[in-house]
């Protein structure tokens, strides 16, 4: 369904996609229900992603997250792009069996140089799975640490040097053997690690999707909770093939309302659509988002909401790795830094131009206290 002649601005498409990931209001109302809109939610950086799931939930603090994968509700894996993502337990199986055999094909030369062979793979599983046993029947443990794991391994003949245990593990986990359980630790003691444990005794109940109705759900999940967004984005965002996304896009196209920009289709849902009519909020909102937050890191093309000239303010020295952002209006325009720790931490804010002004550096600062609270509790 095309929406006519209307053309917004990137903000205007900025603060649609703030709308719908549930940044501008309308937050749900626990994490496991916000992690399920979100369908994904980018989490290699723990303490980020904390932060990220609490600017859309209402009210909770950052222990009430790690709750939620101490108890299961809310898993840690790899579901795509071989990068850590908090997913609803019941997708990451369908999520990897869509996923983790293109991926794996993409790490076979890493293989052969790291000389993990499908062989190494069945015996490391043995080995994991026996290791996780034992412990839990003579230590009660919830699980095995990955130094445990690196340990049991090593004793087997695996050797774990070089990134050859750590891709052992994430095979293990591509293929639905292992998952990441509960924390490993209190809040303030190795509280950024997550336990293995076996992925059929942590996920009792997986959905069964078969792939191309699989990948029309994906998509029209990411549209709802993304859009608007290119048929493009969405293949980036799962490297699922561009033409597996674009059957899915027109196996649900006339559920969704497209919007020509540039040279361009976005699609967003009929509600957000609506948005254009009775007006976007979040005009005048300013939020303190974290590091790898899906409102930049969910798309192919960031630039309607980063203009390129500050992309390297954001990721210095093209490194990988995304500092915090000041979004004001649906557009980034800056970065923000946490000092210190404890009584003593504090949030400075770095913006691209040098001054906020008076009203959002105000509006930014109500967000620093919000995230310092939400941090310690």
């Amino acid at each position: 369904m095309p929406i006519g002649k209307r053309s917004p601005t990137p903000a205007v498409i900025g603060r649609l996609r703030l709308a719908n990931q549930g940044l501008l209001g309308g937050k749900r109302a626990s994490v496991p229900e916000a992690v399920r809109w979100m369908t994904a939610m980018q989490a290699q950086d723990l303490g980020h992603a904390l932060w990220a799931v609490g600017q859309r939930v209402a009210g909770p603090g950052a222990s009430e997250v790690r709750a939620a994968l101490d108890a299961g509700t809310v898993v840690r894996s790899w579901p795509m792009r071989g990068t850590l993502h908090l997913v609803a337990p019941e997708d990451l199986r369908w999520m990897l069996g869509i996923t983790s055999g293109r991926l794996l094909q993409s790490l076979r030369t890493r293989h052969r140089e790291l000389n993990i062979t499908p062989d190494d793979i069945s015996h490391a599983r043995d080995v994991a799975l026996e290791t996780i046993a034992t412990l839990s029947r003579d230590t009660e443990a919830a699980g095995v640490s990955r130094e445990q794991l690196f340990a049991a391994f090593e004793e087997a003949g695996q050797v774990t040097k070089a990134q050859r245990g750590i891709h052992l593990i994430a095979c293990l986990c591509q293929e639905a053997s292992l998952v990441q359980g509960p924390m490993a630790g209190s809040k303030g003691n190795a509280g950024v690690q997550q336990l293995f444990v076996p992925f059929d005794q942590w996920i009792r109940d997986s959905r069964a999707v078969d792939r191309e109705p699989g990948i029309a759900e994906w998509f029209l999940r990411y549209i709802h909770s993304h859009g608007p967004a290119t048929v493009r984005d969405f293949a980036w965002w799962t490297q699922v093939p561009l033409s597996e996304a674009r059957a899915a896009l027109s196996a649900v196209q006339n559920q969704l309302v497209e919007l020509p920009f540039g040279d361009a289709s976005y699609w967003m849902s009929q509600e957000t659509a609506a948005m254009l009519d009775d007006g976007v909020p979040g005009a005048r909102s300013v939020l303190a988002l974290p590091g790898f937050d899906e409102f930049l890191l969910g798309y192919q093309d960031r630039s309607l909401v980063l203009a390129p000239e500050y992309a390297e303010l954001v990721v210095p020295g093209k490194n990988g790795v995304f500092k915090r952002i000041i979004v004001a209006g649906g557009g980034v325009v800056g970065t923000w830094a946490r000092t210190g720790t404890g009584k003593s931490a504090g949030v400075v804010p770095e913006p691209f131009t040098g001054t906020l002004g008076p009203s959002a550096e105000r509006s930014f600062l109500a967000q620093a206290r919000a995230y310092l609270k939400f941090m310690e509790s």
